[in-house]
């Protein structure tokens, strides 16, 4: 995945709240750049590439993923923003964060990077790893790993998915449900997303 490395607080201002990206709050409001105080004509499409924008840097998936994203819930049955939203909140990296294993969903990804994550007793490393319903997420068995979980879960409280079940003791979580969509941590009109797509392929 070809990863943003640039400063952060300039994506927010410009996009707005993303607390999966940084927990950093910017000091102005207005648009980062130099002429970003001054007034900027919106059309239909800015509406549209916001949008596309503040999910692509809200999951961390590039251009090409999120396109591949897309077109699998443009071919699946049922609402195509609906199971978008599924496929992207099924990640891994995702989940590490929704949960509350990491403060962001880069530190997340870092985590699973790095094999602190076991799926059903299986280290993966791949942090776009589509999860399914019942799999069972646990911090792998060594004092590094869990120390580090342990001191994110602590400094870091986050309101749990009510479609993810935490055993905080054994830091072991499974999905049990499909995503409710009224308990996304995001500001975002994902029908803008769709028709942002409606035409390119």
């Amino acid at each position: 995945m070809s990863k943003y490395y640039g400063p952060r607080l300039r994506v927010v201002r410009r996009l707005g709240e993303l607390p999966a990206l940084t927990q950093k709050i910017p000091k102005r409001n207005v648009r980062p750049g130099q002429h970003g105080a001054s007034r900027k004509k919106a059309t239909q499409f800015s509406y549209r590439l916001a949008e596309k924008q503040k999910l692509r840097f809200h999951y961390g998936v590039s251009e090409k993923q999120l396109i591949q994203y897309v077109k699998v819930a443009r071919k699946a049955k049922g609402p195509t923003r609906q199971i978008l939203l599924q496929k992207l909140e099924r990640r891994l990296d995702n989940i590490v964060y929704r949960i509350g294993w990491a403060p962001t969903l880069p530190s997340a990804r870092q985590l699973v990077n790095h094999g602190h994550i076991l799926v059903n007793q299986q280290c993966v490393t791949i942090p776009s790893y589509a999860c399914s319903l019942n799999e069972v997420i646990t911090v792998r068995n060594a004092n590094r790993s869990r120390n580090l979980v342990e001191r994110n879960c602590q400094k870091y409280l986050q309101k749990l998915p009510t479609h993810l079940s935490l055993d905080t003791e054994n830091l072991t979580a499974i999905i049990t449900r499909q995503v409710d969509r009224s308990e996304l941590p995001l500001n975002l009109n994902e029908l803008l997303v769709i028709e942002y797509y409606s035409n390119r392929f």
